[in-house]
Order: structure tokens, then sequence, then C-alpha cells
């Protein structure tokens, strides 16, 4: 390979390597609520609003990292992502409660548009390596979104007892810090030329059914997965008296399942028929909400959880390998905006739940998920459906 290449793949590589901080950012609003003592001292919609200005910083962020990526490339824009997402997470240190809330939602809005600047320059730098594998380059994206995710529950369920919450913050602020000079470091590597067709005409993809079917699953799909992570801590330390270390396991062990849920079901997926792995996963879903909601022990709790997390794992893949297929001519403005909208559903179902646990209490936490994974299965039979007659 020529040295344009061989730096052109590394900034690949750092990309991919980027998706574990919006990992990390990602699972951190559901694991710091127990730390900052809302299992005592519940306010269910303040914690909606919590999920809603992550949103719209992701979304800010989304446009953001389109500006600064025009300007200053890829290295850059990493580096600059993973230094907000550390200064979010000092000023969130800055503000646990009982300080302002003000302070606390000026973070969150800076954490979720640091993930935002992170999700654009990352699908930009993938471009080289989804080339030459289209789908491994995005499950491999997944595992690494999914391990930033289980990393930071464990770091609060194994630290919850021995660090106070602004400690624990301000620790885990090192890791995407760290990441921002290792970032900054990123030679710049040759332009990244997009396949035939300039990006206006590629956003045309979504006017076509097909990219309008996976924007409504993954919206759907990310929804249940964060409605439940986004929850699951709170609920079961509410509802079995568990104390927040176990509860933050639990929401650990979750974040595994749906890891190592995926990379079973990647390698299953030439080998089981695909309305199989579906129907079971969508039983899976609704069976661990179920024991969810009706155990009354941590052994049930565990089930529910491995269930659930079971389930959803093997929805991404088969819509990961769908959209490797249907959209060969890769373009980041697409990818962006298809995974924005995934981002959106996972956190705006957990930031709904809390306006409806607000009147109805933290019960109605495992409805949601359940007639979201009634819309998957629905959504992924048309993404099947229309692939057949587009064929034809």
């Amino acid at each position: 390979m020529n040295t344009d290449g061989s730096v052109a793949m590394m900034v690949a590589r750092r990309g991919v390597a980027a998706m574990f901080f919006s990992g990390m950012l990602m699972a951190l609003l559901g694991a710091v609520l127990p730390v900052w003592r809302y299992h005592l001292a519940p306010d269910f919609a303040l914690i909606g609003h919590y999920f809603l200005i992550q949103n719209l910083g992701v979304l800010a962020g989304a446009g953001a990292g389109a500006w600064v990526l025009a300007r200053k490339g890829i290295g850059f824009a990493l580096a600059l992502g993973c230094g907000l997402a550390c200064l979010s997470l000092l000023l969130l240190a800055a503000f646990c409660p009982p300080a302002s809330v003000w302070g606390r939602l000026a973070g969150l809005l800076l954490m979720g548009g640091a993930a935002g600047v992170i999700n654009h320059a990352g699908m930009y730098a993938v471009t080289p390596m989804y080339e030459l594998h289209r789908t491994a380059t995005l499950n491999l994206a997944g595992i690494l979104f999914g391990g930033g995710c289980l990393v930071c529950a464990l770091f609060f369920s194994g630290a919850f007892f021995f660090y106070t919450a602004p400690s624990l913050l301000i620790l885990l602020a090192a890791l995407p810090g760290l990441a921002a000079g290792v970032f900054a470091r990123t030679p710049s590597g040759p332009e990244i030329v997009l396949p035939e067709r300039p990006w206006r005409d590629a956003l045309e993809d979504f006017r076509k059914p097909a990219a309008l079917l996976f924007a409504a699953l993954l919206f759907f799909q990310s929804g249940n997965e964060g409605a439940l992570a986004g929850w699951l801590a709170l609920f079961l330390t509410q509802r079995l008296g568990a104390s927040p270390a176990t509860s933050l396991f639990l929401l650990a062990l979750y974040w595994a399942a749906l890891l190592v849920g995926r990379t079973v079901a990647q390698w299953a997926l030439s080998r089981v028929k695909h309305g199989r792995m579906l129907a079971g996963a969508v039983l899976a879903q609704i069976f661990g909400c179920a024991a969810l909601y009706f155990t009354d022990n941590l052994f049930g709790a565990t089930v529910g959880v491995l269930l659930a997390g079971g389930g959803f794992s093997v929805i991404l893949p088969l819509v990961l390998e769908k959209i490797g297929d249907r959209f060969p001519q890769f373009h980041p403005a697409v990818f962006n905006g298809i995974f924005s909208i995934a981002w959106t559903g996972a956190l705006l179902a957990p930031a709904t739940l809390g306006y409806f646990a607000h009147f109805a209490g933290i019960g109605v936490v495992m409805g949601l998920p359940v007639l979201g994974a009634m819309m998957v299965m629905v959504l992924l039979l048309a993404i099947w459906l229309e692939a057949r007659l587009t064929a034809a």
C-alpha cells in the first residue's frame, strides 16, 4: 500500500476508534442518575429534560461537525469532539446535585454536541475502510460503540462506593482528554474522494423508501435500547430495592449482552435464516421486558436483562447488513444523517419515558420497549419486502 493509502487507513482506524467515546457519552446519563442520588429523590420530569437537552446537543453537534470538518480536517474534528467531551464531563462534575440544575443542563448540551461532532467526523474518516469491507466496518464501529457503553457502566458500578460523584466524572473525563491529544496528532491524509457522485445527489437517497425505512427502524430500535439503558438502573433500584452499585452492574450486564449478542449475531447471519433470527429477537425482547416488570428478585431481573439485551442485539447486525447491501456507494452525509436519527431515537425515547413516569410511575419504563419491538419487526419486514420488489 502506498504512503497516502497507509495514512488514509490510519485515519479510518482512528475514526472507528472514536465510536468508543461516542458510546461512552451515550451511556453516561443512564449510569450517572443513581450516582446523582435520583433513586432517593426522583424527579422524573427533570430526568426527561436531561435526555432531551442531550439530544438537542447531538443534533447541533452534527451540524457543527460538518462546518469544522470542511475547514480543519478529520483529525482536528475528532480532537475537538473528544476535547468537548472532556470539558462537558468536568462541567457536570462541577454541577453535581445539589448544585444548580442549569449547570448540568449546559454540561449535557455540550456532551451531546461532542457526540455529534465525533459521529460526523468518524463517518467521514471510515470511508476508505468501508470501501474495502462494508458490513465489517459498520459492525466494528457498532462493537466499539457498545464497548464504550459497557466501560462507562462498569466504571460507575465498580467505583460507586469509593469516590464521590464529582470525582467519578473527573476520572472519566481523563479518557476523552487523552484521546483528544492522540487525535490532534493525526496526520493530514489525502483528501477523501467520495464515490462517483456529489453529496447533493447522494442526499437524494433520503427520498427513497429504503433510506426512510432504515432511518425509521434505527430510530425505533435505538429508542428501545436507549429507553432501557437510560432507566434500567433507576428502575431496579426503586422497584426491587437493589443497591445503586448492583443496579449499575446489571446495567453493565445489559450492555455486555448487547455487545456479545451482536458479535454472535454477526457470525449467525450466514448460518441462520433471518426470519427466524428476527422472530427470536422480538420474542426475547418482549419476554425480557415482561420479566423485568413482574420480577421481585435479582435473579428474575438478571434473566430479564439478558433476554432484553440479547434480543436487542440481533436487530442491528440485520439492519447493518441490509444497509451495506443497499448503499454500496458510501456517502458520509447519508450515513451521518441516518445515525443522527438513531441517536435521536436513543435519547428521545428515555426523555418521553421521563414525562410518562412523572404522571404514571416508573413502571411505564418497561412498556415502551415492548411496543417498540413490535414496530421494529414490522419495519424490518417492510425493508425485506421493499428489497424484493426493487430487485424484481
